[in-house]
Order: structure tokens, then C-alpha cells, then sequence
């Protein structure tokens, strides 16, 4: 039997937060289920983009536009940028992997944090590359110790702002002085999934970075604020010549035909965005206080999640609140044993998880 490379033994392929239906099934749930595991939208989906996908569906026949150009060309007048620098995916953890077949051999490094979304460690052993990881500090990206990591043969680093899963954020004082210090050839990827849940003004403007002429590949999703994980949407932000190299690995007809009408639509629908933005904070400030009365470390969150530190095994925790019909995520994967990742729900999602902590601890 033909046998396969043997660097494909080392990874161990990402565990996304369990589905409802999976739950249900394994535990025998009656009753409604809530999903607070995978940071998604508790409003659910933009109602334009509902209405915009209803109307394509007459089309399903039909092959989508493999350059997205509708999607592309509005995308690029609502960020500023020409279509030329957006690089649209199939969300946007898509360009991680893409990124790094592009831009690694297995003799070159990756630089990323310990504790940061672990999709970009999966990317760089797509590419048979080495990981240098480099511990945060007070649980957020190390800027400084990520440029001391940097090495000759360094092509790739990879800073997660807010980071996943802590919800904590690098501010635009450390990231100027970051690309003030960060070599030219090597490729600063910004993954901003979470960006349109900050108010906070000092919060750095990846776009003006970019305008700059700094080498930096931003990274956004639909997933989160406009609701639409299971649309899979994302884009990349770049230069015209990174643009061009990840399209040359990705598959034809990458972002389907829904995807790109509910992007489009969704791009308008500026009432749910605000809606979405107010339940979060609603929610952030009501579980802080109660995770505060319940005695757990949490940390604050620039994020619609927090993370929860139970200082036990989090596995029990986990599963004492699955079994009440509530799903989380765990966190080992990222060093954090004892601690909970738990989105932000609705306001009643919210109190029903408290009260089920309440029961649970």
C-alpha cells in the first residue's frame, strides 16, 4: 500500500466546537439546545442575507462567478482598497493554509504565539515547515519576544488580534513599533475575525498599515458579526503579488454562489451589525459580573467570548453543562487545561448558562 508523507503523522487536524445535532444525538437531549462553543452570531443570520440567498436559490444549477467580482468590487469601495488586493475565501481560514504552501519550504520557519487560534500551527504543517512559538504574556501576543523569535530562514508570522481564545487584544502603540522593527521579508499575517466588535480607540488600523506599504496580509471573516459560519466567506487583504500567488493554489469555485449574494447583501444590512454589536456588549458586561459573583478567573474580552479559567480539569465543567443542554469549548489544544472558551449569547442564553453554572459548581 502507497503510504503518505510522513509529516502528515504530526498533525492533528482542528476540533471545531460540537454541533447541536451531534450533542442531541449522544446525550439524548430533549429540548432546546444552546451553542455558546464556536463564537458564531446569537442573532443568527443578516435578514437581508437571508432574503438575498432565497432568490439565488433559482440558480443552483449554475456554476457561481469564480472571481467573486460583484462581492469583490463592492468589498474593496466599503474598505478602501482596490479589488486587487482582496483575495476572497472560503472563510477566512481558508488563506491560512493557502499562505503557507505559498510562502514555505520544509526548510523555512513560521513565527506564532503559544495559546494563539491554532489553525495557523495546523497551516504550517501543511507546508512540512517549522512552528517557532513564542509564550504570551498576560495572556496576549508577545510583540517583542515574536521579533527576537524571527530567524533567517523566517518567511511567515502569524498575530491573531483580538487573539482566540483568550478575547485579549495588542494595541496600536505595540503594533507600530513592531512594524518599525519587523524585517521586510517576512510576511506579518493579521487575522482580525473579530474586528467589527471593537470600539476601543486604541485598537491599530491593520488597513492603514496596509496602505502604508507594510508587508501584511489581513484577514477577516462574515462569520461572526454578519452571522453567516455556515455561508463559509472570508477575505484576505494584501498585495497585488501575494494576491495573485494564494489564487494560484486555491480550488476553482471556491466561494459558492450563496456565499457571494449573502455577502453582498449583508455588506448593506448596517441595522443587524448594530444589533449584533449591542447584544455583545449587553452580554459582556452582564456575564463579567456574574462570572465575578461565581469566583471564576475570566479575562476581559475585546471578543464575543470569554475565557473562563474553573481551576479544575475544564472537561468536567464542560461536560456538566453539556449534559444541560448547553455546549462550550474547551481549550487544551492551546495550553489551558483548566479553562472554558464560551461565546456570548442572547440575553437569555446568558442567564441560562449562569444558572446552569450556578447547579454545575
Amino acid at each position: 500500500m502507497i503510504q503518505a508523507k510522513d509529516f502528515l503523522k504530526r498533525i492533528r487536524p482542528y476540533k471545531p466546537g460540537k454541533p447541536i445535532e451531534e450533542v442531541a444525538r449522544e446525550l439524548k437531549l430533549k429540548g432546546e439546545i444552546i451553542k455558546l462553543a464556536s463564537n458564531e452570531n446569537p442573532l443568527g443570520p443578516s435578514p437581508l442575507a437571508m432574503q438575498a440567498v432565497r432568490k439565488a436559490l433559482r440558480n443552483t444549477h449554475l456554476y457561481p462567478d469564480d472571481n467573486c467580482f460583484y462581492f469583490r468590487e463592492k468589498l474593496a469601495g466599503r474598505l478602501g482598497v482596490a479589488s486587487e488586493n482582496l483575495f476572497i475565501a472560503n472563510g477566512s481560514v481558508e488563506i491560512l493554509p493557502l499562505t503557507t504552501l505559498a510562502y514555505l519550504a520544509p526548510e523555512d520557519s513560521a513565527v506564532g504565539s503559544a495559546g494563539a487560534f491554532i489553525w495557523f500551527k495546523i497551516a504550517v504543517q501543511h507546508a512540512a515547515a517549522e512552528l517557532i512559538e513564542v509564550p504570551l504574556r498576560n495572556f496576549t501576543h508577545d510583540l517583542r519576544a515574536m521579533l527576537g523569535a524571527i530567524r533567517k530562514n523566517t518567511r511567515l508570522l502569524y498575530i491573531a488580534n483580538p487573539n482566540n481564545p483568550t478575547g485579549s487584544m495588542v494595541s496600536r502603540a505595540e503594533v507600530e513599533d513592531f512594524f518599525r522593527n519587523v524585517p521586510d521579508d517576512v510576511l506579518v499575517i493579521m487575522d482580525e475575525a473579530y474586528v467589527e466588535y471593537i470600539d476601543d480607540p486604541a485598537f491599530p488600523d491593520s488597513l492603514e498599515s496596509f496602505r502604508q506599504g507594510k508587508n501584511i496580509l489581513i484577514l477577516r471573516t462574515f462569520s461572526k458579526i454578519y452571522g453567516l459560519a455556515g455561508a463559509r466567506l472570508g477575505f484576505g487583504v494584501a498585495a497585488p503579488e501575494v494576491i495573485e500567488s494564494l489564487a494560484k493554489l486555491r480550488l476553482s469555485f471556491n466561494v459558492n454562489r450563496f456565499s457571494q449574494v449573502a455577502g453582498l447583501a449583508a455588506l448593506d444590512d448596517a441595522a443587524h451589525v448594530r444589533k449584533g454589536k449591542a447584544v455583545n456588549e449587553d452580554g459582556k458586561k452582564y456575564l463579567a459580573e456574574a462570572y465575578h459573583r461565581l469566583g471564576l478567573f475570566f479575562l476581559p474580552t475585546y471578543a464575543n467570548f470569554y475565557f473562563v479559567d474553573f481551576a479544575r480539569d475544564s472537561q468536567t465543567v464542560f461536560e456538566a453543562l453539556q449534559r444541560k443542554g448547553i455546549i462550550t469549548r474547551t481549550i487544551k489544544e492551546y495550553g489551558f487545561p483548566n479553562a472554558l472558551r464560551i461565546s456570548i449569547g442572547t440575553e437569555e442564553q446568558n442567564r441560562r448558562l449562569i444558572r446552569a453554572l450556578h447547579r454545575v459548581l
